[in-house]
């Protein structure tokens, strides 16, 4: 306990005046200190209602006996982001998330922490400080938004960024457009497709580190807060029990998350993120995991952008549970596992029921036999790169086309909006890696553009960047080895033929070894050398994308 090394005794007596400097008394110092790393700030529509749930929290913490101090960790907003620099800033923020919470968190020494993240990468931050600190934690995040209306239909961010392209086409006026941009996003929240935050939510909950409701109860519900006062007091639970993320985190967790993952249709940022979260918790994640529990892992949610429901939907249908109980009723979840209830994951999921069969499939009447998101491997990507196959339409599982070639993400949407992108095309956008990049951007602007003019169905788009949960279609990404290492991706010339085959997880440059061995001899790699500060430190020590763009331990 934090009072036995900084409370107790005469030669503590420093720190004590500097706890009566922040007007604890004394009967507070004699309680567990639960640090509470709230998200909040006014930047992120998805953090800007933490403030009331850290407020809940602290509540909670103080009803169950404990003393709650808040500090900060950051975040930015992928959608914002988006299309420019500062998308170079977005999962680079994930390791310094990580490294200044265990910062604050062992400089104070804290007996517990609950977590109150809501975005892409602060999710994982999070998790993966919490891996690393292993004190008993809570995490309870800060819900997703509600769905715009639009003309009777429900419409998300997604639909923004594709409106952008239809407009581009001319096939929607200027009125429609500003219609669109006023109604797509009409709460405070997450976005409300199955995005990168909201699988990462969902994700906490099945990994055990979060509450029943965490990645599904909308922002705006009262319940969202009564589930935050009741993390405040299940983390003092925690404390007393001594029940820490390593113990709950573990490789069957792991396991169970990309089953999970499967059935949800979620990101294909979580091939990065769980990877990463593994490492921390000192399991070795394979990424030929992915296609195995896929190959006996059906597909039950088309949440947005794969279809027409959202988070609302899948909260009103049962939420996560509800998915994990048809899961477990086929013996596909290890129900063994302990969670941050106190009880086995088993014990959680006893008494959850799937209310709506549309939105979630039932086991035996799924959207697909295999899980939402493939690996694939070829010559293309010998290490592996990651596609959202229930988000790709049917006639682009298999696809052969020739090679269009971008050197960023910039170039690439210029020709879209030119109007030079044609049907069966592959696109193939590079340079855009981890250390490459740097920072691995996300390509929603381009997969949208695509997508609103009408192209998801007949193009395809490869890179070793990454994509939004947003995407749709053939989008094939974090292709490794990178560009910026010698990966094959740096030396596929303009109309090369490539051959995707998603059903059969393969990737192939239809071009003889001869002509790729005499291309490396005559081909410079077109590495950055203007970077300065963080971005210069990140390259030089992330990852490739199939290790989840870690920073190197070494």
């Amino acid at each position: 306990m934090i009072k036995d090394t900084i409370v107790d005794g005469f030669n503590n007596a420093p720190h004590r005046s500097l706890y009566h400097a922040l007007g604890l008394t004394v009967e507070e110092q004699a309680r567990p200190l639960i640090g509470i790393v709230s998200s909040y700030n006014e930047i992120v529509p998805g953090h800007m209602n933490l403030d009331k749930i850290t407020e809940a929290v602290k509540l909670g913490v103080a009803m169950a006996g404990g003393t709650p101090i808040v500090f900060p960790a950051i975040a930015v907003c992928d959608g914002i982001a988006m299309g420019h620099t500062g998308m170079k800033y977005s999962l680079v923020t994930r390791d310094l998330i990580a490294d200044s919470t265990e910062s604050m968190t062992l400089a104070h020494g804290f007996d517990g922490l609950v977590m109150i993240p809501n975005c892409d990468k602060n999710v994982p931050g999070l998790l993966m400080a919490a891996a690393r600190l292993n004190i008993p934690t809570v995490f309870v995040s800060g819900g997703p938004m509600l769905a715009g209306h639009l003309n009777g239909r429900k419409r998300s961010l997604s639909s923004m960024f594709e409106a952008v392209g239809a407009y581009s086409a001319g096939k929607m006026t200027d009125e429609e457009l500003t219609e669109f941009e006023e109604k797509v996003c009409p709460t405070c929240g997450s976005c409300s497709g199955m995005y990168t935050a909201n699988s990462m939510n969902c994700l906490t909950e099945v990994l055990g580190m979060g509450l029943r409701g965490n990645g599904t109860i909308p922002a705006v519900y009262s319940a969202r807060i009564e589930l935050a006062k009741h993390a405040g007091m299940q983390v003092m639970e925690l404390v007393k029990k001594n029940i820490r993320p390593r113990d709950i985190m573990t490789a069957a967790a792991i396991k169970n998350a990309v089953t999970a993952d499967m059935a949800l249709g979620c990101s294909t940022n979580s091939m990065l993120h769980l990877p990463a979260i593994a490492n921390e918790c000192d399991v070795e994640f394979d990424l030929d995991w992915v296609n195995e529990i896929s190959e006996h892992t059906p597909n039950l949610c088309h949440l947005a952008p794969a279809g027409p429901t959202y988070m609302e939907d899948l909260n009103e249908a049962g939420g996560v549970y509800a998915v994990l109980k048809e899961l477990a009723d086929e013996g596909l979840i290890d129900t063994s596992v302990m969670t941050v209830t106190g009880k086995t994951m088993g014990e959680n999921i006893a008494n959850a029921y799937n209310a709506d069969p549309e939105t979630i499939r039932p086991i035996d009447n799924p959207f697909t036999k295999t899980g939402g998101i493939a690996v694939l491997r070829g010559n293309l990507a010998p290490d592996g790169c990651v596609v959202k196959r229930a988000a790709v339409a049917p006639e682009m599982l298999v696809h052969e086309g020739p090679a269009r070639v971008f050197e960023s993400e910039e170039e690439c949407i210029a020709a879209i909006y030119g109007g030079k992108i044609n049907a069966g095309d592959v696109v193939v956008i590079r340079y855009e890696g981890p250390a490459g990049g740097p920072g691995m951007r996300e390509m929603l602007s381009p997969t949208s553009a695509i997508a609103g003019i009408g192209l998801d169905k007949s193009v395809a788009l490869i890179t070793d960047g990454r994509f939004s949960g947003a995407t749709r279609g053939a989008s094939i990404g974090h292709v490794s080895p990178e560009a910026a290492n010698g990966g094959m991706i740096a030396y596929v010339q303009e109309g090369d033929i490539i051959s995707i085959n998603i059903p059969e997880y393969r990737i192939e440059l239809k071009v003889s070894d001869e002509e790729i061995a005499e291309r490396k001899k005559n081909t410079a790699l077109k590495i950055k050398t203007n970077l300065s500060g963080y971005l210069k430190r990140y390259s030089q020590m992330v990852s490739s994308a199939d290790k989840g763009a870690i920073i190197n331990k070494k």
